[in-house]
């Protein structure tokens, strides 16, 4: 007698035009927000841990602070090309390549010997990272069919905000009760798990074969990593001269980087999906959008410890309604935008997050906790409603065989904004002379009226036929 192995055991190189088969779609998204967990948590978990890895180690705080910045600086610097990699050999092989590096990276920084073998480590693991970050989108679209794209990328928002949200509480729990090794250590079997169910479930794409460009993957670094570095400098002690430098650099090699994209039928900066209308503006309210969330990220916690004297599990407190709300909405407006034009909703979600930011300098300083919570959970709410539905818009507007571009693009707008409004609040409370928490929250709800702005401009060029409607829109 044989036995033949069940369909899930069975790895079919079909290629399904509009999504995979249940129950193997949910088993492939599992693992695809399994290790956007596992990435997201790592880049949270560490701040916490800091001060705890210095004195281990035996070194300065701002040496120590290499281990965040690093792994951010990998991530950025690696999610266009690894996107474009995508394309080239296949979502499938990237995605579980990602896995495997940021597993065995993961188990190199449990047994780093020193802050610089720990901070390589973290490289390398930043690496694993960006190829898991820049194609999450493109394997979900091929996951899902584009009829329930909006709620598989609402999971992910979901995701993206709840282990944002619970990377300090399950670092301080972990450190509480054993080393910071761990914090490392419990990224090996979560690896292995996803490896596990991606390897039997990941979709097969059909690759374009398209050769990867060296060059461009190079000057990508140097335009992306210097802007990012720079806009990291801005507002803090580096030498002016140090940020000038990061700045021309990244302006340059920003520059040889568009030429060169100019003649490639697949670009790896995706230059022709920006010509697209739609995706340009739902790239630029993204912008926006992040911009504004970091200026109050970044802001409000100082106001809450340092302005209002409150402790530091109050101030936690007091910032979690904003990504459980995020975590609440995200998926709801993900499938209003299977339902219905995601044009409307991102932006009332944009208008509702302006509003909310706008309302926190209504709260008064003695006041109770009711007001600012209710203020940062209207700008959760908001929020959630905009990105949905604005990723899904995102990533439909572009053609299928391009959405690792799409991806990618969509992952390197979030950190632009977000690195745009860290140094807009460096700058904004570097520069006053006591902490001004109604200029700052009125800079971000400028952000976030502009990126609405840019949404309803979208909105009625579609209605009246200036720009094409693609489809799902």
């Amino acid at each position: 007698m044989t036995f033949s192995k069940p369909a899930l055991l069975r790895v079919s190189p079909t290629v399904y035009p509009d999504g995979l088969p249940a129950p193997r779609n949910v088993l492939a998204a599992a693992a695809v927000l399994l290790t956007i967990t596992m990435a997201v948590l790592d880049g949270t978990i560490m701040n916490v841990a800091l001060p705890t890895i210095a004195q281990d180690q035996g070194v300065s705080p701002a040496h120590a602070i290499w281990v965040v910045t690093a792994y951010q600086l990998a991530i950025v610097v690696s999610l266009l090309p690894l996107a474009a990699l995508g394309e080239a050999i296949g979502f499938r092989k990237v995605y579980l390549s990602g896995i495997a590096v940021f597993g065995i990276a993961s188990g190199l920084c449990a047994m780093a010997p020193n802050i610089e073998f720990l901070t390589a480590a973290r490289v390398l693991q930043g690496l694993g990272g960006a190829a898991l970050m820049s194609i999450n989108g493109a394997v979900m679209r091929h996951i899902f069919p584009q009829a329930k794209l909006g709620r598989a990328i609402g999971w992910i928002a979901m995701t993206v905000s709840v282990s944002a949200a619970a990377g300090p509480t399950i670092s301080s729990a972990i450190l509480a009760v054993a080393s910071w090794h761990w914090l490392f250590l419990i990224n090996l079997p979560i690896s292995i798990l996803a490896i596990v169910i991606g390897y039997f479930t990941l979709p097969f794409t059909d690759p374009t074969r398209t050769r990867f460009d060296f060059i461009s993957a190079l000057l990508n670094v140097f335009a992306f990593g210097g802007l990012i570095s720079a806009l990291g400098n801005v507002g803090t002690e580096s030498h002016p001269a140090l940020i000038t430098a990061q700045f021309v650099i990244a302006i340059l090699a920003g520059i040889a980087l568009v030429r060169r994209q100019l003649s490639k039928d697949r670009p790896m900066l995706p230059i022709d999906l920006l010509r697209l209308p739609v995706f340009a503006c739902s790239i630029g309210s993204s912008i926006c959008g992040f911009c504004a969330q970091m200026i109050a990220f970044v802001a409000l916690p100082f106001y809450f410890h340092d302005v209002l004297g409150y402790s530091i599990t109050v101030t936690g407190l007091l910032m979690t309604p904003w990504p459980l709300t995020t975590a609440v909405v995200a998926p709801l407006a993900g499938r209003l935008a299977d339902k219905y034009s995601p044009i409307h909703l991102t932006g009332m979600g944009m208008a509702l997050f302006a509003i909310g930011l706008f309302s926190t300098t209504f709260v008064p300083a003695d006041g109770s906790y009711v007001g600012m919570i209710a203020a940062l959970a209207l700008c959760g709410a908001g929020f959630g409603l905009f990105q949905a539905p604005n990723n899904r818009l995102m990533l439909t507007s572009a053609p299928r065989d391009r959405s690792g571009g799409a991806s990618g693009m969509l992952s390197t707008a979030r950190l632009t904004g977000q690195s745009i409004g860290a140094a807009t609040a460096a700058i904004l409370i570097g520069t006053s002379g006591q902490f001004d928490l109604t200029t700052i929250m009125i800079a971000a709800s400028i952000a976030a009226a502009l990126s609405a702005l840019i949404c309803e401009g979208r909105r009625h060029a579609l209605r009246t036929g200036l720009i094409a409607s693609p489809a799902g829109v």
